[in-house]
This record gives structure tokens, C-alpha cells and sequence, in this order.
């Protein structure tokens, strides 16, 4: 089969386009030959040696495409059905073999497309305002990078939960698409201190939690933004991993809360998985979810779509779609 591979980190060019054997599923396991396949910035992380992995590897953690083959003892899923994954590398191929437990069936009336930007994206989004801050009615929260895939789905469920959304953004465009969303105030950071904006429109009190997934040059601006009790939630580093802190900074900045949680530690069983799935397919299907697609590339045009996620020119989330 063909997969795209990384054999040493670096650039998009990394990314290469390579014969590999097919694996056959173990006990547990079905092989999926893919269809629609996500690109997320864990996958720019993985390829740049940030997050290291063994070399060579096939990058990737969610794809949409039927299910081929089934291992002893899987009985959840049949082959020919339409399924979605997440959360393990090596969706960039023609066929990836994964644990049924982060595999689940797309319902009809979702086009895969739209099922596959909503996998990564979507899932992370659901922990974290249903997990590592449950967002409440008449709270306020902040939403770092909103026009990004992460940050679309923070918007539409802080929304949904009943919350008053500050988002960040850097251009014109970006503004309009989460007011599009329903964000209550969007902050151009190029043009304004975000944590002076946040108190503005507070009235001084803060927020009640932040997202951040910017990292080394929002994260003490992010804490700063907080009313007592607040949450910083801290999910990526695209700038950069933040200095580290005395944890007596969170008393003294009032009794503040801080975690950096991992979709894999809230997907640990198929319950969960199906549960969380189960409720972005379930919005998307009856509109109170959105999934935005930005661009979808050849399967073999990865090098692109990575240039231009890094570049952060995405609006939502780039796929790949096989020839």
C-alpha cells in the first residue's frame, strides 16, 4: 500500500510517499481503508521531532473510510461498514490498522468529509469544555486561536453550554468567522494586550476559564486574565513550551487552577470513545455543531497541507482525500 512517511524530522518535506506492507488486524483490531484522512498540528510536532517518535513513522491520528478486515474477537464493527478513528498514528495511508475501542461507525446522513474534520478536532474540544473545564451557564471563557479547528469547537459548545465566549484571533477574517459562530467578543491580539481586553470586557472580574493552545507567549497573559478560582487550560504549544512556574504563583494570582490535560487519557474505553463521538455526530447532524473544512488536498500533496498549517492560513480543518 502506499503511506506517506517520515524518516527523519524536519520540514514538509519530510513527508514522502512510500510502499509499505499491509498489516493484518490482531485480536481487537480492524483495518480501515481510508478515505477522508485529518491533518492536526500534532502531526507537524510528530514530523519536527517535538513530540518524538520511532523513525521512520507514518503520521496521522483520525481518517474517515470502511472498515476491511476485522481481528479475533472484534464483533462492534463489521467489514463494509463506514467508520471514523482517532487518536493513533498512522491515518497517512492507504489502510490503517487500529484498537476497535477508537473506532466507531459514521452515521448515515454525515458525508465523511465533514465526519473526519470533526474526529481530532472535535474530540479534544469535548474534553476539554466537558472534562478539564466543565462550562457552565452565565460563566465566561476564553478561547485562544478560536478560528483554529480546536477553537471552533470551543466556541460552539461554550455556546451551547450557555457561557459568554471571549475569542482571540490575528486577522479580520478570522473575527468574522467566530462572531459567525456565535463568540461574544473577539480580540485581535496583534492589535491589543488580550489579557487588558479581557479585563475590559469583564468589567475587571476575569474569566472563568482559559484554552490555550499558543502556549509560551500567551500562558502568564492567560493566568493574568483569570478571576479568583479561574482554570488555565493549557492543550498546545505553538509557540513554544511555557517557562516553567513556582505552583505558589497560582495562590498568590488567586487560587487559580492549572492542567494541561491529553485526548488520550479521555478516550481510555470504547464507552467513552463512542460516547464523545456519539455527541459531535449527533450535533453536526442536527446543526448545533459546525465542522468547517478549510481545504482538502491529494493524498500525496501532505507537504502542502502541512505548510499551510503551519503557516496558520487554515480556517478549520485541512484533509486529505485519496485520488
Amino acid at each position: 500500500m502506499k503511506a506517506i512517511r517520515v524518516h527523519a524530522p524536519g520540514g514538509p518535506e519530510q513527508l514522502q510517499v512510500d510502499d509499505v506492507p499491509v498489516t493484518e488486524p490482531a485480536a481487537g483490531e480492524v483495518r480501515i481503508r481510508t478515505e477522508v484522512i485529518g491533518v492536526n498540528y500534532v502531526d507537524v510536532y510528530h514530523r519536527q521531532g517535538v513530540f518524538p517518535v520511532a523513525l521512520p513513522f507514518v503520521p496521522g491520528m483520525d481518517a474517515v473510510g470502511t472498515v476491511d478486515a476485522v481481528g479475533p474477537g472484534v464483533t462492534e464493527l463489521a467489514v463494509g461498514e463506514r467508520v471514523a478513528y482517532g487518536e493513533l498514528p498512522g491515518a497517512y495511508a492507504e489502510f490503517v490498522t487500529v484498537p476497535v475501542r477508537l473506532a466507531t461507525t459514521v452515521p448515515d446522513g454525515l458525508d465523511s468529509g465533514t465526519a473526519a474534520a470533526a474526529m481530532l478536532q472535535g474530540l479534544t474540544a469535548h474534553y476539554l469544555a466537558h472534562d478539564s473545564h466543565p462550562i457552565a451557564k452565565g460563566q465566561t471563557v476564553v478561547v485562544h486561536a478560536a478560528a483554529g479547528g480546536v477553537g471552533q469547537f470551543l466556541v460552539q459548545f461554550a455556546k451551547r453550554a450557555g457561557a459568554h465566549v471571549i475569542a482571540t484571533v490575528s486577522t479580520d477574517e478570522k473575527a468574522e468567522l467566530v462572531f459567525g459562530l456565535g463568540a461574544d467578543a473577539v480580540v485581535r491580539y496583534d492589535r491589543e494586550n488580550f489579557r487588558e481586553a479581557v479585563r475590559r470586557i469583564t468589567d475587571g472580574a476575569g474569566a472563568d476559564a482559559v484554552y490555550d493552545s499558543v502556549g509560551k507567549d500567551t500562558f502568564l497573559d492567560s493566568l493574568d486574565s483569570l478571576r479568583p478560582r479561574g482554570t488555565l487550560v493549557v492543550y498546545g504549544r505553538a509557540s513554544g513550551t511555557p517557562d516553567p512556574i513556582d505552583p505558589f504563583v497560582l495562590v498568590q494570582k488567586g487560587s487559580l487552577k492549572l492542567t494541561w490535560p491529553s485526548l488520550t487519557q479521555h478516550v481510555l474505553t470504547r464507552e467513552e470513545f463512542t460516547a464523545r463521538t456519539g455527541d459531535l455526530f449527533a450535533g453536526l447532524l442536527d446543526g448545533t455543531l459546525r465542522a468547517r473544512i478549510d481545504r482538502t488536498y491529494d493524498f500525496a500533496d501532505a507537504p502542502a497541507a502541512h505548510t499551510r498549517l503551519e503557516r496558520r492560513e487554515s480556517l478549520g480543518k485541512i484533509l486529505l482525500r485519496h485520488p
